[in-house]
């Protein structure tokens, strides 16, 4: 048994810095558990061949910290799992996080003491922990998503997932290789696959959008440039929707002629990148814009891969470009060029069951040797609900979110008295450079602590007119863009059977949000209720 001011749980890029800034900056006593063997979170688990950054390494990382920034040598545009984790590993031996950091240690149950103000967390190793505080860092991506397809116990041969990586690594050479998915995992990983396999079959439920990554080593003069301009870049990401730092085009792609158009996709596709979103300044919110984007990709992928079957089954037409997350690649239309590799469109042909050899479709049965489901995760709620959390009452976080996710400014729930959530559904999250959201939600948490503690305030909640506000208004920012148009979409659930169909992040751009959160916060935390020690309350509520 432990009693802590803050229990967090997770050990990725926002748990590790989030206990840098409550024990080393507030002088709290907190403790961090971590199902996994080592600190890192997604890079942790996500080991798979290919897998690395869809944004630049160089803002890929902390801004926190000057002399981290100074002291890394990033060595490729685009970090590879393997960095990434090394770069983590370095954070958490530089600000001396380990010795609070649990590993091993898997959360299954949060429950609020009301009476005593606290919540009691229990581990899968029987242990309890006492915190004034929870604090979850689980991350948006972190569940992995392995369907329920008949027969997989039956499967003599070898599987795993993208998400939950063997540390050891898969032996694919030579062998027969299934891979079920082709979404942001799927687009990296199968490229390296087939680079091994005797044979690679990749099952295709919904053709995809990529753009080219355009991946190369770091120019050392770039890296240097960067740590000269650290300063600038930073603000800049907190100042663009997606938390990169570059601005997106002025004009609509409906306002210049076709060959302009036409020669600034061009480009774009050059440059690689998740840039390309940003060619023009409607192609999130006006469908005929998309179109343009939309059809200059297809024509893309008609242009690399050489057979014209192959290819249109390879073309998206279901949603319209970005309105998924818009993976970049690594010639991964090239791939389908290769002899040992073979595509199964299983929309038209769906898979009936997994069998001892294989997978069956309802056309034909596919023997393997090795299976790999790029099926990507239980996004943003998944992580929570495997948990048992209970608020007030006993109230249960599953019965709460049971027709989808409610939160206040995603960072808090109402019922859920000093619980905090860390780029939760409703924040901007998975819609932006994940690390540039996570910093934003730590430092905005700590001041919260920091101002209850010297206001001798001992409970915040939101309040549920203010949580009930706040998603409306999340939908309200979803309906003003193309992204609900993308129904098979994890943004809404649509990966996962009988999951509600609810837009769960905000997508009203980060400056926006920050700027919400910073007038919560002088407002003396409006929309939330703070109890002070003596259990005399103050109560706000969110304006729209």
């Amino acid at each position: 048994m432990g009693e802590f001011d803050v229990i967090i749980i997770g050990a990725g890029f926002a748990g590790m810095y989030m206990l840098h800034r409550l024990r080393d900056g507030l002088g709290l006593s907190a403790r961090v558990l971590e199902a996994a063997s080592g600190v890192g979170g997604t890079w942790h688990w996500n080991r798979y061949p290919g897998a690395r950054c869809d944004s630049e390494s160089y803002y890929y990382s902390y801004s926190f910290s000057e002399e981290l920034q100074q002291e890394w040598e990033w060595t490729e545009k685009y970090a590879a799992q393997p960095e990434i984790l090394r770069y983590l590993n370095y954070a958490a031996d530089k600000f001396d996080l380990r010795r609070d950091i649990q590993l091993g240690t898997r959360v299954t149950s949060a429950i609020f003491d009301e009476d005593g103000n606290r919540w009691e967390i229990r581990t899968d190793g029987g242990e309890r922990f006492f915190a004034q505080f929870l604090i979850t860092a689980v991350g948006g991506l972190s569940a992995a998503n392995v369907p329920d397809i008949k027969g997989l116990d039956t499967f003599e041969g070898e599987w795993c997932h993208t998400g939950e990586w063997p540390q050891e690594g898969v032996d694919f050479a030579g062998k027969r290789v299934g891979v079920v998915g082709t979404g942001s995992t799927g687009i990296q990983i199968i490229p390296k696959i087939a680079e091994e396999a005797g044979h690679l079959t990749v099952f295709q439920r919904t053709p995809n959008y990529s753009v080219p990554a355009r991946n190369a080593p770091m120019d050392p003069a770039f890296q240097e440039q960067v740590k000269a301009n650290y300063d600038e870049i930073r603000q800049k990401q907190r100042k663009t929707p997606a938390g990169h730092p570059w601005d997106v085009g002025k004009k609509s792609a409906l306002e210049v002629s076709q060959d302009e158009r036409q020669a600034m996709y061009e480009a774009a596709w050059e440059r690689g990148s998740l840039r390309f979103r940003s060619t023009f300044s409607d192609l999130i919110i006006n469908k005929e814009a998309n179109d343009t984007a939309s059809e200059f990709i297809r024509s893309k992928i008609r242009e690399i891969v050489e057979d014209p079957t192959v290819a249109e089954t390879l073309t998206p037409y279901d949603h319209p470009y970005a309105t998924k997350r818009p993976p970049i690649d690594t010639d991964y239309f090239e791939t389908y060029n290769r002899d040992n590799v073979s595509l199964v469109d299983v929309k038209s042909s769906p898979i009936q069951e997994i069998t001892p050899k294989g997978i069956r479709t309802t056309d034909a049965e596919y023997e393997l040797d090795v299976l790999v489901f790029a099926t990507g995760y239980d996004a943003l709620t998944g992580a929570y609900l495997r948990m048992d959390i209970r608020g007030k009452g006993g109230r249960s976080l599953k019965e709460k979110w049971e027709a989808g996710p409610r939160t206040y400014l995603g960072l808090q729930i109402a019922g859920f008295p000093n619980m905090f959530t860390i780029v939760g559904p409703g924040s901007p999250s998975i819609l932006t450079n994940v690390p540039t959201s996570i910093e934003h939600h730590v430092e905005w948490v700590s001041d919260c602590i920091e101002y209850m503690r010297e206001g001798g305030f001992e409970r915040i909640e939101a309040n549920v007119d203010a949580e009930d506000a706040w998603v409306e208004r999340v939908n309200e920012a979803a309906g003003r863009t193309l992204l609900p148009m993308a129904q098979s979409s994890w943004f809404l659930g649509g990966n996962i059977p009988g999951k509600p169909r609810v837009f769960m992040p905000y997508a009203g751009g980060l400056p926006t949000y920050i700027q919400i959160c910073d007038e919560v916060a002088a407002k003396g935390y409006e929309g939330f209720a703070l109890t002070a020690q003596r259990s005399t309350a103050r109560d706000g509520a969110l304006k729209k």
